[in-house]
């Protein structure tokens, strides 16, 4: 888990390992690119899962 990256949801940087609380981190993810781009992939994630349950409503 030490070679992964975090993305830190309070202070809006990369971690190279788990360094903060769970709670305030998103990951993990495999490159610092990747996680650098986590609110964007989280609201993608986010849409779908929304796009999912009105599908399944209908």
């Amino acid at each position: 888990m030490a070679d992964s990256y975090w993305y830190n949801l309070r202070t809006g940087e990369v971690e190279h390992g788990p360094e903060s609380p769970a709670l305030d981190r998103a990951g993990p993810f495999d490159t610092a690119e990747e996680a650098a781009h986590a609110p964007e992939l989280l609201r993608q994630r986010a849409k779908a899962w929304e796009d999912e349950e009105r599908r399944e409503d209908e």
